[in-house]
């Protein structure tokens, strides 16, 4: 079974589970670049294991992007301001 633990980023970065067709993810994904933010990308769709993560993380939903940060928690669709306080940046 897939875990967070399997997917828990490095320091001062993030993963992102994400699909390829999310506009939320894309946006979030251009603020991280903008902001030199480092993260993992890991789409939901290929990744086997990580949809049902996702669910698991948000009630029951496959709610994209869901991001996993360093200390183990997770946020759904946040802003890159939200990002950026739970890194302490």
């Amino acid at each position: 079974m897939t875990t967070t633990t399997d997917f828990l980023p490095a320091a001062e970065t993030i993963t992102m589970f994400s699909t390829s067709w999310c506009g939320y993810c894309n946006r979030l994904k251009k603020q991280l670049d903008k902001d030199g933010i480092g993260y993992t990308e890991v789409n939901i769709e290929e990744v086997e294991g990580t949809a049902e993560l996702v669910e698991a993380l948000n009630g029951g939903n496959q709610t994209v992007p869901t991001v996993l940060f360093p200390d183990g928690s997770s946020a759904t669709n946040p802003s890159v301001i939200e990002v950026k306080s739970r890194l302490g940046l």
